[in-house]
């Protein structure tokens, strides 16, 4: 499987000073990025991915500098679902969805009838094997979203990096996401993802980052973190604790 690591690293949030960041995510873990709007969330999963150079400091895979790796073999190891996306040309679901071997092919290698299998069972576990053969720029969001979901789980890497995978998706859907990402690290994959639902975080992960406005970053083990003393600053709100079924739940409060 693999370890993802930030050494002392300081993201590039522009007018924004944040403290330099250590972080290990090990195989097996379920990690939480929260905070409000404007914390560099998204711009942390970035640069965690290589898509963005730090301010300063380094993320490694498995001890290797990420910048050493080059991409593709970055991809064969990291994965990245991104908050929105932009479909650029018309191409079915399934050949969306096929797009996560590519990193394992070589120039203009087909696809084997492996990797088909792969993808269609993909879709099965998205629920929307069914869509198949539509058009992706004709799907709902929440369609696209488990699209790219099933990417992801096609491509099948050892981490998994997700901006909001729960976006655009209901309830039973969203769910559904949830439980996949949580059987990834079960699985002894490395999974970490930006949620602006708290209660999600509270309910799956068990380790959570959370990033202030202030460029202040704090890690650590779920039930330490999610309190309302250390929450209640984050977000700049109340907040109302209960169990449900033996699970914490947070709710506003006025």
């Amino acid at each position: 499987m693999g370890v993802l690591a930030a050494h002392q690293l300081v993201i590039d949030v522009p007018n924004r000073i944040t403290q330099p960041l250590d972080l290990v995510i090990e195989p097996g873990q379920v990690w939480g990025v929260l905070g409000p709007n404007g914390a560099g969330k998204t711009t942390l999963l970035h640069t965690l991915a290589g898509l963005r150079a730090p301010r300063s400091g380094s993320v490694t895979l498995d001890a290797t500098p990420l910048a050493r790796l080059g991409r593709r073999r970055a991809a064969q190891r990291l994965g990245l679902v991104f908050q929105e996306r932009l479909e650029s040309f018309p191409a079915t679901v399934l050949e969306t969805a096929l797009i996560g071997r590519h990193p394992f092919l070589a120039a203009w290698q087909q696809e084997s009838h492996a990797d088909h299998a792969r993808a269609q069972q993909a879709l099965e576990r998205l629920d929307i094997a069914h869509l198949g053969q539509r058009l992706v720029n004709t799907l709902s969001g929440g369609e696209r979203q488990r699209v790219a979901l099933a990417t992801l789980l096609t491509q099948n890497p050892a981490i998994w990096l997700a901006d909001e995978p729960t976006n655009h998706l209901d309830l039973q859907h969203q769910s559904g996401v949830m439980a996949l990402m949580a059987g990834q690290a079960r699985e002894g994959k490395s999974v970490m993802m930006c949620l602006h639902d708290l209660n999600l975080a509270s309910r799956w992960c068990d380790h959570v980052l959370l990033l202030y406005p202030s460029g202040e970053a704090r890690a650590g083990e779920r039930d330490a973190l999610l309190t309302t003393e250390i929450l209640e600053p984050l977000f700049q709100q109340r907040l109302a604790v209960g169990d449900i079924d033996g699970q914490q739940v947070f709710v506003p409060r006025h």
